[in-house]
């Protein structure tokens, strides 16, 4: 099935280049109540995004408990306009495990229809624009999805639907049970996790190091016109500001390659690590997760970057560790 390119399926590229994460917001993955400096937090990380361009807030029913929603939606109650300033995407179907069950993936419509039930109950919203499916269940009816996702767009709890961490295959697989086409992909994309790439440069070569990454995933996307987004775009301030002399000589490299670059374009390390990705011609969107005020405005001089291809290779073989076949 061939889909067609429309409006809908345009909407997240066509806002900010980044988006904020807030798997950090509401005192942490701990049964602590959420305080006042969360709150005041949570303020401060929304302006700060938005003053430097971010207009997606990426949420999941897990994160931190549900306390990263919740304080989210406490910021919200205080200050309703700030809605009309975002979209707000969130992620359902992980199941902790607890005294009765394991951990578990779960895309029932019991499940996704109560988590996304309980997502606008924290977030104190009636809809939410985008909800994605984090990670793949193998148990999936994709007929049963379908029926769940059109449950929720004609109920008016949710705008559009995406998915993360899914390969084509199961993209496809559920994308041909939906009548509306799926718009979002997230996936962990960055400068210390090589894959998406490294599956296509490597191609037919041996002697290469091993990939774990579905083979045409990116460029499936790409066709179908499903927006990328990167989770762990920063590799955790791995080239941009941790501590590597006792890291691998790759990975040490790499930092002082990223270090280099930041001061000949004159933006922050954050920056080049986050332009290296979006130089993709994917056009993909990172998802930065910070809650420092300054590395927020830092990342976002991202945008003002467009790495020269040598560079962006030099970081690629950099990071890489080995020579390109």
């Amino acid at each position: 099935m061939t889909l067609q390119h429309t409006p809908l399926t345009d909407y997240l590229a066509n806002t900010s280049r980044l988006i904020f994460g807030c798997m950090n917001l509401g005192g942490g993955w701990n049964t602590n109540a959420i305080s006042i400096d969360d709150i005041r937090q949570t303020h401060a990380v929304i302006d700060a995004a938005l003053d430097a361009g971010i207009s997606i807030f990426d949420h999941a029913d897990i994160y931190t408990f549900g306390k990263a929603e919740q304080v989210f939606g406490k910021v919200l109650a205080e200050r309703p306009a700030l809605r009309q300033q975002m979209s707000l995407q969130s992620k359902c179907g992980i199941r902790f495990a607890d005294e009765q069950q394991v951990q578990r993936y779960d895309f029932s419509a019991n499940w996704i229809t109560s988590s996304v039930d309980h997502i606008l109950r924290r977030l104190q919203i009636e809809q939410l624009d985008t909800l994605l499916l984090h990670r793949p269940d193998p148990l999936m009816q994709p007929e049963e999805v379908a029926a769940t996702f059109a449950s929720l767009r004609e109920a008016g709890k949710v705008k559009q639907f995406g998915v993360s961490n899914m390969q084509q295959h199961q993209i496809g697989l559920l994308q041909d049970a939906l009548i509306e086409p799926l718009v979002v992909n997230q996936l962990e994309l960055s400068l210390s996790h090589l894959a998406w790439l490294d599956e296509g440069t490597t191609a037919g070569c041996s002697g290469q190091p091993p990939v774990n990454f579905s083979a045409g995933t990116i460029e499936y996307c790409r066709r179908q016109h499903i927006q990328l987004q990167a989770w762990g775009s920063l590799s955790q301030g791995l080239f941009s500001g941790k501590d590597v002399s006792n890291q691998p000589e790759h990975i040490q490299h790499t930092a002082k390659l990223v270090q280099q670059l930041a001061a000949e374009y004159q933006v922050s390390k954050e920056a080049i690590v986050l332009a290296w990705l979006m130089r993709h011609p994917a056009n993909i969107q990172p998802v930065i997760g910070s809650t420092n005020l300054k590395r927020i405005a830092a990342c976002a001089q991202a945008t003002t970057v467009q790495l020269s291809r040598e560079h962006w290779y030099a970081l690629y073989v950099a990071a890489r560790g080995v020579p390109l076949p």
